[in-house]
This record gives structure tokens, C-alpha cells and sequence, in this order.
């Protein structure tokens, strides 16, 4: 599972950088109200857009 992961960030360098950096922004930074809001939008799309190309659990 772990590997599939990693393989999963390793194919889609623009979006794990993205999402790397918004997240270390959010946690460290603590930007505007309204902007940090924007990113947190932005981190749960791409949040979901992972769990959805990798679909763990799928049945």
C-alpha cells in the first residue's frame, strides 16, 4: 500500500509539490484568513483527487 503511494506522488510531480507546499504553508506559515482559506480549499480538492486516483480500498 505505502508503495502504491509513492509510485502514485512520483507520477504526478506538479500536483505533490503543490500539495506539499500548501500543506507545509498552512501548517508553518500562517497566512491571511481569507487566502489560508483558498488553500485549504485547494488542499482538500487535491486531497480528493489523490484519494480517487489511488482508491486503496476499492472492493
Amino acid at each position: 500500500m505505502f508503495k502504491k503511494i509513492l509510485n502514485s506522488l512520483i507520477d504526478q510531480p506538479l500536483l505533490t509539490s503543490l500539495f506539499a507546499t500548501d500543506f507545509f504553508i498552512l501548517l508553518f506559515h500562517r497566512p491571511p484568513f481569507f487566502f489560508s482559506l483558498i488553500m485549504l480549499g485547494a488542499l482538500m480538492a487535491m486531497c480528493m483527487y489523490f484519494g480517487q486516483k489511488l482508491a486503496l480500498f476499492k472492493i
